[in-house]
């Protein structure tokens, strides 16, 4: 009977266990690359950008570990040059699938999303440094199959650096480093009113919530060096990664195309300002203030929010 009760035991448990992994499943990913103008400040400067869908960064790609990514791009038929698209979340014939698209056509590749994180997408398409620093570039998450790998966050914010060129027509000032600004999603001091008070926005939580930030850095060129002011990041995940843990970190370098995923708990009221702690990044633009506030919106940090534009 106990060796009838403990088979019984463990094929429950097995059960239980099947019943938390999350199923894979078939997701398709469209967009289309536009040229277009956008403002890159608070004040509504307008620059020309190349983006996909429009804004800059791109729109998050959001699918679970196992998932079957079917990707499909578009190139706007009134685009002047082509475009392509470089997701590091997966393996691929750089030859085959990375190939540029003609304006007016379309491309495209399939790949399974094999390794959970937070990775970079870009365009790939030559001059490769101008096509990132004009706004080609966005995240895609992988959320691990076992929903337990990591510790669950009550907010979630994507924040992707990239530098800003005033000229987008120069790329001799890109590959000279020669950048006048550094942004956080696209926007100069975006989320921080501090420093430009024609800022309207800041990222929210209450005391006490685990705020999970997607840090991206984009580039091209210079790396950053991810540190909240006034806090310390609970875990960072190089990569995003649940086996890549680290703890009670005060800062934390990303590269260019990197990625990681950092941690942050307040007990307190009050503010953490999200910076690169390279001075020169971010007293040009690369801060966010993050707000935990009692107050806060029950619905910033969570589903399209994730990224506010």
């Amino acid at each position: 009977m106990k060796k009838k009760s403990l088979l019984v035991a463990v094929s429950m448990a097995l059960a239980f266990l099947a019943g938390t992994t999350v199923e894979a499943k078939t997701v398709k990913v469209t967009m289309t690359a536009k040229e277009v103008s956008l403002p890159i400040d608070n004040k509504g400067t307008m620059y020309r950008a190349w983006t996909f869908e429009g804004q800059v960064p791109g729109p998050v790609v959001h699918v679970t570990e196992g998932d079957v990514v079917e990707f499909t791009l578009f190139n706007d038929k009134n685009n002047k040059n082509s475009h392509s698209m470089d997701m590091h979340a997966g393996q691929f014939d750089i030859l085959k699938d990375f190939e540029s698209v003609k304006p007016g056509e379309k491309g495209g590749y399939t790949f399974k999303a094999e390794h959970p994180g937070i990775f970079f997408y870009h365009c790939g398409s030559d001059p490769m440094i101008q096509h990132i620093a004009r706004g080609m570039y966005g995240a895609i998450i992988v959320d691990p199959k076992d929903p337990n790998a990591m510790p669950k966050a009550d907010r979630e914010y994507v924040l992707i650096q990239s530098e800003l060129y005033a000229n987008p027509d120069s790329q001799a000032d890109m590959m000279a480093n020669k950048w006048t600004n550094v942004m956080f999603n696209g926007g100069i001091f975006k989320y921080d009113p501090v420093h430009d008070p024609a800022a309207t926005r800041m990222l929210q939580a209450k005391p006490g919530e685990r705020v999970r930030i997607y840090f991206v850095n984009a580039g091209p060129n210079e790396f950053a060096s991810f540190h909240p002011i006034a806090g310390i990041w609970d875990k960072v995940y190089p990569s995003g990664n649940p086996k890549n843990v680290l703890t009670g970190l005060q800062t934390y370098v990303v590269g260019p195309g990197d990625a990681a995923s950092f941690d942050i708990i307040s007990p307190i009221e009050g503010a953490n300002a999200l910076v690169s702690h390279s001075m020169r990044q971010a007293l040009t633009g690369a801060i966010a203030i993050l707000q935990f506030t009692k107050d806060a919106d029950p619905k910033m940090g969570k589903g399209d929010n994730i990224l506010v534009r």
